[in-house]
Order: structure tokens, then C-alpha cells, then sequence
């Protein structure tokens, strides 16, 4: 039986107002974030650790996975390549040049195999997927955020949503200094999974999912060859393999991302068995007697949790879908040639007019949310979010009653991809 404490009612300080609150500093809040200063909306970002990236930085996920369609046809552009070519600029990202995507060259489909960029079932091609290193990318996405002018809040955990009048009136935080809340007129909820709406009631559907840990050597002798034994991944830096260690059902059991309890027993399960394969490839694995661990990712690499239930789903029989109000594209990272079109109700919460969703959690079903989730997918989602956000905020509407054919201009101008090209105007 459950017991309960009594808390008498309390008033919440407002330490902050701003026009749009992103809640979440992965990929897909860092790219609301941008878009919507860029666009004109004074922004404040909240981030529940010291840094931005989400899974890309702190998970140790340090793969795109994929801008293209598998078929040569870039999927992909706007932010997330303007992150790409920043991080190549300093030598600090890997992938394929344009006149290779798409070629099925054993030589080169091998080469890009050992930096974990092509997965999925045979016969291969070379995908445009990017391989990159964690710290640059973190001090990309701060450059880039604090270039665009964006209050940044490190160290603020979202607690509630703050509802008033049918609407988010904004989100109450917990830090060091106790409870606080931040006012905003639009609220993008871009947690990965999806704290803002489900605490404020949003339909949403929930999922268990094996837990990953990813982490790095260093010190291996031929980190060439043993990418090519499939010890790990090539990735930057000499001497370094990376190594996704995931569960699978008969080692560890399904974990409820959103629950304590689950997530400390997949956090210390995870940590031993990486320790457990680092002692195996030190005694099995050529070229790993004297290898060591640089890192341990410190976030666990789950990718699903909730998905919101919004005005549009977004489902499987849907793929190579064409739809006027697509705000977004992805290419899918394990299939050749499979692409969805995100359509804007994908990212509207069906029960608050003013808050969006971006990311791994916005409205699609399971199969689809396998493209979904992956970085490029939440960088293109979360730059229609804080577009849309913004354009709301000076249009003095919601975002569910925005002109969705100005926010496809807009997002095109700034180098969004809506359409294959081929397919209509990219």
C-alpha cells in the first residue's frame, strides 16, 4: 500500500520570462533553440546537465546516422549540416564525400563499415552518416547557440508544466537553489522523453526498451584492424575504438526509461558488463593487451520512452509519403532508400495550442520512430519546432494555428530539406 506525505501549497518564483522555453539541450532543443533566435524570438534553453548534445555528446552516441536517403539523395540539411560543417572545419568529423553516396563499392562500403557508418542488411551502399568527436561537438552546439544570442540554463531540472487557461504558462525547474519556474508564451518540449507532456497530460504511448552504454578505448595497437575484426569502431583520435555495448533479452531485462528504479539498475548492470567486455578484449581480442578505457558514456543510450499521441501520427504505411504540411525529412538509417516526410501535427500536442515537441518523442509509431529518433532525424524536428515557436510568437498566435505554408518557407530559406530532390523542390 502506498503511503503518502501531505505538502502544503506553495508559490513558485518566477526567475526567468522569456518568449520561447526549449526544454531539453540535445540535438533537437539545440536546434529549436537556434532556429527560433534566429528567427526573431528572444529564447531561453534549459538543460538538465552541463552541457549540450544529449546523447550525441554525453551518450557516447558519436555517429549521424544518416542524412541521406541510400540512394545518393541528401535527406538532411539546415542545422544539422551547418553542425557538420563546422566540426569538419576543425578536423573533428568523418564522412564519405558527395560524389560517393549512394555506390555499392565494396572497398568503400568496408572503409565506412569500420567507422560505423553503414548499417543494416546487405547488399550495402555508402551512406552519407557522419562520425565525430564528443567534445567538439558539445563546444559546436555551445558556439552555436551563443551565437545566436540564446539564454542558456545548465543544471535546471524540469519538474511541471504550468498550465493556465488551457495552455503552458510555462515550466517550474528544480536546481541547487531550490525550486523555480520560467514564464514563456511558447514551450518546446525537446527532453528526448517527453517530461513536459506527459506531465501535463498529453496523450502519449510508452515503451521498454534493453539499455545501451557506449564507451571508448584507447591504447589499442591497430585500431584499423580491429574495426575491420568487428572489435568496435574506428573513430577520432589514434589508438581508439569506440564500443556500442548493448543488452540483449538474455543478458538484461526491458527497462521503463522514465523510471528511477529501472534506469539505477540499468546505469550499474550496463557499467559491469562494460568493465566484463573490456577484461575480454584485453585477453581475446588482438591488439588489446595494453588497451585501456578513455570513457564510459554518462548518459545510458536509450532512445525510447514516450512518444506523444499528437494531431497527426505519423505510421509505417506512410513511408515515401508526400504531405503539404511536411516540416521535415529523414532518411532511414538501417533501410536503402526509405525516407519519411514529418508532417507538422507530428510535433503539436492535440491538447495545448502552444506547446510543440521535438525529437525522438514526437508523434509517430514504433516502426517509424526507428528513423525518427536518430540524431540528423531530431536535429531537422527540432529546427521546425523553434521555427514554427518563433513564427508563432510574432504572428501573436499558437503554433497549432500557424500558417504552416509561411513556416515552409521559412524553414527552406534557411536551408531545411522538405522534399528529395527529384521528388519536388528541395
Amino acid at each position: 500500500m502506498t503511503s503518502f506525505f501531505e505538502e502544503t501549497a506553495r508559490r513558485t518564483p518566477v526567475a526567468h520570462e522569456t518568449e520561447v522555453l526549449v526544454v531539453g539541450g540535445g540535438s533537437a532543443g539545440v536546434a529549436a533553440a537556434v532556429a527560433a533566435a534566429r528567427a526573431g524570438a528572444q529564447v531561453l534553453l534549459a538543460e538538465r546537465y552541463g552541457y549540450l548534445g544529449g546523447l550525441a555528446t554525453g551518450g557516447l552516441i558519436l555517429l549521424l546516422l544518416t542524412l541521406d536517403d541510400g540512394r545518393g539523395r541528401q535527406a538532411v540539411g539546415g542545422l544539422c549540416q551547418e553542425v557538420v560543417d563546422r566540426l569538419a572545419a576543425r578536423g573533428a568529423a568523418i564522412f564519405p564525400p558527395r560524389p560517393e553516396w549512394g555506390r555499392d563499392d565494396p572497398a568503400l562500403v568496408e572503409r565506412d563499415r569500420r567507422l560505423g557508418l553503414v548499417w543494416g542488411r546487405s547488399p550495402h551502399r555508402v551512406r552519407y552518416s557522419v562520425a565525430f568527436e564528443a567534445e567538439e561537438m558539445k563546444s559546436a552546439l555551445a558556439e552555436l547557440a551563443q551565437e545566436a544570442g540564446i539564454e542558456l540554463l545548465f543544471h535546471a531540472f524540469a519538474c511541471d508544466p504550468l498550465l493556465e487557461d488551457g495552455r503552458v504558462g510555462g515550466v517550474a525547474f528544480e536546481g541547487k537553489s531550490g525550486r523555480f519556474a520560467v514564464r514563456a508564451r511558447c514551450v518546446v518540449d525537446a527532453t528526448g522523453d517527453g517530461d513536459v507532456f506527459a506531465r501535463a497530460g498529453c496523450a502519449h504511448e510508452r515503451e521498454r526498451v534493453l539499455p545501451w552504454l557506449w564507451f571508448v578505448v584507447g591504447g589499442v595497437d591497430d585500431a584499423e584492424a580491429a574495426a575491420a575484426s568487428g572489435h568496435g569502431f574506428r573513430t577520432l583520435g589514434a589508438g581508439r575504438v569506440l564500443m556500442p555495448w548493448g543488452a540483449s533479452e538474455k543478458i538484461a531485462r526491458r527497462v521503463d526509461a522514465t523510471s528511477p528504479e529501472d534506469l539505477s539498475y540499468a546505469e550499474l548492470e550496463c557499467r559491469r558488463r562494460v568493465m566484463a567486455e573490456l577484461d575480454r578484449l584485453r585477453k581475446d581480442a588482438p591488439g588489446f593487451a595494453n588497451a585501456h578505457l578513455c570513457r564510459i558514456a554518462d548518459q545510458l543510450g536509450v532512445t525510447e520512452s514516450r512518444r506523444l499521441l499528437g494531431r497527426r501520427v505519423l505510421r509505417r504505411e506512410e513511408a515515401e509519403c508526400a504531405f503539404a504540411d511536411a516540416v521535415a525529412l529523414t532518411g532511414h538509417w538501417t533501410k536503402y532508400g526509405a525516407w519519411y516526410q514529418i508532417p507538422y501535427g507530428a510535433l503539436l500536442a492535440r491538447e495545448l495550442d502552444n506547446l510543440l515537441v521535438a525529437g525522438r518523442c514526437i508523434s509517430v509509431d514504433h516502426r517509424v520512430h526507428h528513423a525518427t529518433k536518430e540524431i540528423p532525424a531530431c536535429f531537422a524536428t527540432g529546427e521546425a519546432a523553434g521555427t514554427a515557436a518563433a513564427l508563432a510568437v510574432r504572428a501573436g498566435v499558437d503554433p497549432a494555428r500557424l500558417d504552416v505554408a509561411v513556416l515552409r518557407a521559412r524553414l527552406r530559406e534557411a536551408g531545411a530539406i522538405l522534399e528529395l530532390a527529384g521528388d519536388g523542390a528541395a
